[in-house]
């Protein structure tokens, strides 16, 4: 089979393997991901987003198979220009050029996503260090309510799970004193 003699594309992370620019590209303040599509997206993309047009005939870059060979310098040039831009300024000309993004949230940006907070998808769990927050199973079932128990303390239940593996206590007592458990 012939298929089977093809390498495969090179691994490229969250970008795309054989479309380019596809995937996170850092802006002044965060970070964006980034789909072109086609090449029709590509010279919008260049004279709405760039502002660099000649880039969209350059022959570097004219074609999708031209820009994934030249990954590298691509990236450099959009790098660099995102870089004098705010992620709001990218991800607007980014919309108005109608070109797929997507802002990627850093830990205290999901958290405050407002998606989360719409869909109640928060819940608050006891802990040894005090009340949590947590976010509730990313599936949603009628069938059952998630259910979400106290964070168990350091330990808490070690020796309930050594017995039900069959340790007694004197074993479990020699694991204490060796200092295997807490």
């Amino acid at each position: 089979m012939s298929w089977c003699r093809t390498l495969p594309p090179a691994r490229a992370g969250a970008a795309h393997a054989t479309i380019y620019p596809y995937g996170p590209f850092p802006t002044g303040d965060g970070t964006i991901m980034l789909g072109l599509q086609n090449e029709r997206e590509w010279r919008i993309f260049c004279e709405r987003v760039l502002h660099r047009p000649e880039l969209a005939d350059d022959p570097r870059f004219d074609v999708n198979s031209h820009r994934t060979a030249h990954r590298a310098e691509l990236r450099e040039i959009i790098v660099a220009a995102f870089a004098r831009m705010g992620t709001d300024d990218v991800v607007r000309a980014l919309d108005e050029a109608q070109i797929a993004n997507a802002r990627v949230n850093d830990m205290a940006g999901l958290w405050a996503h407002p998606q989360l907070q719409a869909r109640a998808r928060w819940a608050t769990v006891d802990s040894p260090a005090g009340e949590l927050r947590a976010l509730l199973p990313p599936g949603v079932s009628t069938a059952f309510a998630p259910r979400l128990g106290p964070i168990p303390a350091l330990g808490q239940h070690t020796a309930a799970i050594l017995a039900e593996l069959g340790y007694d206590e004197a074993q479990v007592e020699a694991l204490r004193a060796g200092g295997v458990i807490g």
